[in-house]
C-alpha cells in the first residue's frame, strides 16, 4: 500500500501542470473515482481544510489521503510522491534556466499551459460545486465572496483571501453554535 500511495501521487505530481489547484481534478479522479479511497463529501472537506492550512494544497491533500490509508508512513509516502517530480524537474530546469527561458517555443508553451491550467481549475471547481449540498448559508457566503472578489479585481483593489477564509470560518462556527443551541433548546 505504501508503494501504491507513493506511485499514485508520483504520477499525479509528474503529469499535472499548473500547481496544486490544477491537481485537484486529477486527485479527485484517482482518489475518489478510480481507487475509492475517499468519497466526494470527504474530499470536499479535506480541500477546505487543506486550503486553510499552511502549505500547498496538493501536498496537504496527498498527506491527508496517505494518512487516512496508512497512517504516518502513508502520509510520508504520498507526500514524497507528489513532491518529488516537481523537485527533480525544477532542479533540472534551474541548471539551464537562462537558456531555457530564452527559447521562444518554451515561452509559447507556458502560455498554452496557463490556459490549460485555468480549464483544469474550472473543471475541478464545477465538479465539486455540483456535489455540494445546496444550503442557504453556504450559497450566500459563496455569492458574497465571489461578488466581493470580482469587484475587487475589476476595480484593482487589494483584497486578502485570508480575510475571506477567516470570515467564512467564523460565520460557519457561529452558525454551528446557533444550530446546536437551537437543537438543545428544542430537545429540553
Amino acid at each position: 500500500m505504501l508503494w501504491q500511495l507513493f506511485f499514485t501521487f508520483f504520477k499525479i505530481g509528474l503529469f499535472t501542470f499548473g500547481g496544486g489547484y490544477a491537481m485537484i481534478a486529477n486527485i479527485r479522479e484517482v482518489v475518489v473515482t478510480r481507487r475509492g479511497w475517499l468519497d466526494d463529501d470527504e474530499l470536499l472537506e479535506i480541500i477546505t481544510v487543506a486550503e486553510s492550512t499552511p502549505g500547498p494544497i496538493a501536498i496537504n491533500l496527498a498527506t491527508y489521503v496517505g494518512y487516512r490509508r496508512r497512517g504516518v508512513l502513508g502520509a510520508a509516502a504520498a507526500t514524497l510522491g507528489v513532491v518529488l517530480p516537481s523537485f527533480v524537474i525544477i532542479f533540472a530546469i534551474s541548471m539551464f534556466l537562462d537558456a531555457f527561458m530564452a527559447n521562444k517555443y518554451v515561452s509559447f508553451a507556458f502560455v498554452g499551459v496557463k490556459c490549460a491550467v485555468a480549464i483544469l481549475i474550472l473543471k475541478a471547481g464545477l465538479s465539486m460545486l455540483g456535489k455540494v449540498k445546496k444550503r442557504p448559508l453556504p450559497l450566500v457566503l459563496f455569492g458574497t465572496v465571489f461578488a466581493l472578489m470580482l469587484v475587487c479585481e475589476l476595480l484593482a483593489l487589494s483584497f486578502s483571501t485570508v480575510f475571506a477564509i477567516l470570515t467564512g470560518g467564523l460565520v460557519g462556527l457561529i452558525s454551528y453554535a446557533i444550530s446546536k443551541g437551537a437543537h438543545k433548546g428544542g430537545a429540553a
